[in-house]
């Protein structure tokens, strides 16, 4: 008890004192307590604590004392025989219950000290503190003995109660424990009384011993939960179970970084071609204000869409320094992200063009995988399409009423599939309800605070950082406003892009510039909507050759563009005729005349040879009558169709 002076009404009732006020003051006057008049409102008498009966201040100690002792948990050093830090340890080991027991056995001893400062007898003081806290003397003597040797400040952990429970365990054969978390143990993930039968069924089979269901349950749950959820659920539940990496945008701002995700929405929508299905949006999102700044919308989701996406972000707001995108079939296409290291998808061909976000000078990040599985929380734009995300404006919109499919098939709404939404209207609500959705005030982000909207967040850094976001130029615009195929330049210096094939072969593109780049793989960049015309050419590693224009097939008979087709070759050699005088100021005779003339020696000049000329006399051919003529050149002699003739006039002499 740590105050001195006692009221009349905290004593009203007290062992020792009447059931009243009146009683008390009468009682205190007539024994002589020492008092004092209250300074405190109300007034009346207060009284001394050594003054009462020595049942009376057991009570008040047991009333008014602390629950625990105020001492430090973990003392600095020893100051008595006890090897402290292991006392403490086993306290902070035990239950809550077993610690305050520990801390209502503490104040019944310090109430036994109070009283013996005070002047009380040691015996007399444990008689009326045991009865006060319902225990015997021996009981307070016993956990004064616990407390020998060690100083007050460790008394509580000394005091804690030595029962351990229960120590006695029902006979649980090892084999049988064995069998039953091979089985629970399982990917399958069997439930505890499942496991118990399959175990029932071999102990009966093999003789084993085995305790009650409960008490498998219980053993079950001693397994350590890490190991459970590890061969239960798998490697990506216990990572799970970890606290998840927090991350700071207050050193990025607005179009610094941005990050990318697809999400199929849960609308029915006939598409132009009559079909009904449900689209795809690709979103773009700044990390720096959450705020989506570029996104488009197909049947599917497909690497032009994403390119498309990326292309207004640019062209509206500029150009990115990072980029954070899942290694998907879509996001990671070659176009895309040729090029980049640690890319790995799809067949990496030396002669594949570099992709759009690498030449446009952006840094690619990939979110992590682990077992095939990719790790969402790595994009933020992941946490829009959440519970009460993007979804709840979109999907469940008043307009598109009747067309929601619910978020899976499991939660159809009554009204599933009665009708679909024109793919137009569904394009023009989905950006209303993305301009709201960036509008709404008061997110709870670490740069809204609570108060901002995704668009002030945005604009307001937008503002202060404007000297430090890229501008594209036009070169630049024109490599994500075209589809890309790689093809190979023929001799003739033209290419023919596959996806152009029609009912008169495919469409091919030429320019004097490809001459260069005959049989090597060049870049074409086009509109897959505008096959007709030009196209633009680029070196695989980026580098622009230039446009090409589409070769229509003329009629057989049309003479007026085979006219134009000799017109502009006249005016191409004539070019080309042009370049070389350009090029060569210098005639191979003039320069001739630059050679050094050789003076060789008389002896040198004739290099000596073992080959001896022939000497040649005139000879009958074998079997045959036929004699050279006089001195007439040999091809003279024996031409071959005179030579001819005069075989077949010898052979009619010998026939006669």
């Amino acid at each position: 008890m740590n105050r001195e002076w006692i009221t009349t009404q905290e004593l009203t009732g007290l062992p020792g004192m009447p059931g009243t006020m009146q009683g008390v003051r009468f009682k205190a006057k007539a024994d002589g307590w020492e008092s004092r008049q209250r300074a405190g409102r109300g007034g009346g008498r207060e009284y001394a604590f050594e003054a009462l009966p020595i049942e009376t201040q057991a009570a008040l100690l047991k009333a008014g004392a602390p629950k625990a002792a105020p001492t430090p948990s973990r003392p600095a050093a020893s100051r008595g025989p006890v090897d402290r830090e292991s006392l403490w340890e086993s306290f902070e080991r035990r239950p809550q219950g077993i610690k305050d027991e520990a801390a209502r056995r503490l104040q019944a001893l310090l109430a036994v000290e109070r009283l013996v400062e005070k002047g009380t007898g040691r015996s007399r003081a444990v008689d009326e503190i045991a009865k006060a806290f319902g225990e015997s003397r021996a009981t307070l003597y016993r956990w004064a003995k616990a407390t020998k040797g060690c100083d007050q400040s460790d008394w509580l952990a000394a005091l804690v109660p030595g029962y351990v429970g229960r120590t006695s365990k029902a006979e649980f054969d090892p084999a049988a424990q064995e069998f039953f978390k091979a089985q629970f143990l399982r990917e399958e993930a069997p439930s505890v009384s499942t496991c118990y039968q399959w175990m029932l069924e071999a102990a009966a089979e093999h003789g084993w011993s085995i305790p009650s269901q409960r008490t498998v349950t219980r053993w079950a749950n001693e397994i350590p939960a890490v190991v459970r959820t590890l061969k239960r659920q798998g490697e990506h539940a216990v990572m799970a179970m970890y606290p998840s990496q927090r991350r700071t945008v207050a050193d990025l701002h607005a179009m610094n970084w941005i990050n990318g995700d697809g999400y199929q929405h849960n609308v029915f929508v006939k598409f132009p071609d009559g079909t009904i299905g449900r689209p795809k949006t690709w979103f773009w999102q700044d990390i720096y204000s959450r705020r989506f700044v570029g996104h488009r919308t197909d049947r599917t989701e497909h690497s032009d869409m994403i390119r498309l996406a990326l292309g207004d972000v640019i062209e509206k707001h500029g150009i990115p320094e990072h980029v954070t995108i899942d290694n998907t079939r879509a996001a990671a296409n070659k176009w895309l992200t040729a090029g980049v290291k640690t890319r790995y998808r799809f067949k990496i061909k030396e002669e594949d063009p570099i992709g759009l976000i690498p030449q446009m000078g952006m840094k690619l990040h990939w979110t992590s995988v682990h077992k095939g599985k990719g790790h969402g929380q790595a994009k933020p734009v992941e946490r829009a399409f959440g519970v009460g995300g993007l979804g709840e404006y979109v999907d469940k919109h008043p307009k598109f009423a009747g067309a929601y499919t619910g978020p899976n098939v499991l939660a159809k709404p009554e009204n599933y599939a009665s009708t679909a939404i024109e793919f137009d209207v569904f394009v023009q609500v989905l950006g209303a309800c993305i301009d709201s959705w960036n509008a709404r005030q008061g997110r709870r982000t670490e740069i809204c605070a609570g108060e901002l909207s995704f668009d002030t967040a945005f604009r307001e850094s937008y503002e202060r950082n404007a000297h430090l976001i890229r501008r594209a130029t036009d070169a630049q615009r024109r490599m994500w406003m075209l589809t890309a195929e790689s093809v190979r330049v023929q001799r003739d210096a033209t290419v023919a892009l596959t996806l152009g094939a029609g009912p008169n072969g495919r469409n091919r593109y030429a320019c004097d510039a490809l001459i260069e780049h005959v049989g090597r793989q060049v870049v074409v960049r086009f509109d897959p909507d505008s096959l007709h015309e030009s196209v633009h050419l680029y070196q695989p590693d980026g580098r622009y050759i230039g446009e090409a224009e589409c070769q229509l097939a003329a009629g057989f008979g049309d003479t007026s563009a085979g006219r134009e087709w000799r017109r502009q070759n006249t005016q191409r050699l004539k070019a080309a005729k042009q370049a070389a005088a350009a090029e060569l100021r210098m005639s191979a005779i003039e320069a001739a005349e630059y050679m050094p003339v050789p003076d060789p020696d008389p002896e040198e000049a004739q290099p000596k040879t073992n080959v001896v000329r022939g000497a040649w006399t005139q000879k009958r051919v074998a079997g045959s009558d036929v004699v050279p003529d006089r001195d007439e050149d040999v091809a003279d002699k024996y031409n071959f169709d005179d030579l001819m003739q005069r075989n077949f006039q010898t052979w009619r002499k010998e026939q006669v």
